[in-house]
């Protein structure tokens, strides 16, 4: 702070014009034809601002030239080139003129004792680059999704997860969550009432499965870009320590701590693929501690991470089913919980 002691309060450039030195323009957008849509949404808007972040990265809206984004339930305001706008306009038709219905995504989990599943499945599969380290993807057309779903069911080291669909409207991001804490004797110290002379202190560790889907339709209809945000964190085990600790007698008290050994997993990734294909993802073979049967088929811990302590390839078909309205589905449904994946930092994604 100066030495007057009053914080700096910046100049007044430019007669109080906004910059316009790349032919910068100020446009607002009418976003009511969607947001209109989503009266139970708290901040439906918000979904848009995400999405142009994606597309654009942040950037652009940190250094030159000058440029801003605002918006509310009506109107999306933006200070930005006319490519910019360009840009921003493609992806607010996506959501102004596409489909306000709600959507289903149909999600099924996996596991496979053995990667070598792909040796048969290999031709019916088109590869899809990846960022995260350890993620392959696959595009494939429903009839070969089938064919690689019916031999995958024919193997015995293959568990299969119960099918959720995913409601969600276009271009907002639904979550679903479960955790559980796992409890640990995280230290051992003297006991208040000095009988017995130590006792222990728990600790705890929450771990469970998250994943977070956003799917953002074309105009028609044709292409979906989704961005797909999980979380996996496992406890593996718990590594016993043995403790000797002194007694006032001068002999030795003997227990134990325990460390966990911890298993976590992460994929953030945007897709664009056909609406009327299949997304399978192989997140690698990954660890698989023994867990107890969850009541959610889908957040059982031993259902996507196998059931012995050795490994599995736990996998994750991603179908997109169109209009909920056009689907009598008995598929179960599982909690979900509106919220919107942080955009990047740099770059498109």
């Amino acid at each position: 702070m100066p030495a007057g002691g009053a914080a700096p309060t910046g100049q007044l450039s430019g007669g109080g014009q906004l910059p316009r030195e790349a032919g910068q323009e100020h446009r607002v957008y009418n976003i009511s034809p969607y947001t209109g849509y989503l009266t139970k949404h708290d901040r439906p808007h918000q979904a848009i601002v995400d999405w142009i972040v994606r597309e654009t990265g942040t950037d652009v809206w940190h250094t030159e030239p000058f440029g801003f984004m605002s918006a509310d339930r009506d109107e999306l305001k933006v200070y930005h080139t006319n490519e910019m706008h360009q840009v921003i306009g493609g992806i607010v038709e996506r959501f102004v003129a596409g489909d306000k219905e709600p959507q289903v995504m149909n999600l099924r989990l996996m596991t496979v004792g053995n990667p070598n599943w792909r040796s048969n499945a290999h031709m019916l599969m088109q590869h899809v680059n990846v960022q995260s380290p350890g993620l392959q993807a696959w595009l494939l057309t429903k009839e070969n999704a089938a064919l690689v779903m019916n031999m995958l069911r024919s193997r015995t080291d293959v568990r299969e997860v119960q099918a959720v669909d995913l409601i969600t409207n276009n271009g907002q991001t639904e979550k679903l969550a479960s955790t559980r804490g796992r409890n640990y004797v995280l230290n051992v110290k003297p006991s208040p009432a000095n009988w017995p002379p130590y006792e222990p202190e728990t600790g705890e560790i929450q771990e469970g499965f998250q994943i977070e889907v956003s799917p953002l339709l074309s105009v028609d209809g044709r292409t979906l870009d989704c961005v797909i945000n999980a979380n996996i964190d496992q406890v593996d085990k718990f590594v016993p320590v043995e403790l000797d600790l002194p007694l006032p007698n001068n002999q030795v008290h003997r227990t134990k701590i325990e460390v966990p050994q911890l298993v976590s997993w992460r994929l953030h990734e945007r897709f664009r693929w056909p609406s009327d294909m299949v997304l399978l993802l192989s997140c690698g073979v990954v660890a698989s501690p023994e867990r107890p049967q969850s009541s959610l088929p889908l957040f059982n811990l031993s259902s996507i991470t196998g059931t012995t302590a050795g490994r599995a390839d736990a996998l994750m078909f991603v179908e997109f089913r169109g209009r909920a309205s056009d689907n009598l589905t008995t598929t179960p449904l599982v909690p979900q919980i509106g919220s919107r994946v942080s955009a990047p930092n740099r770059g498109r994604y």
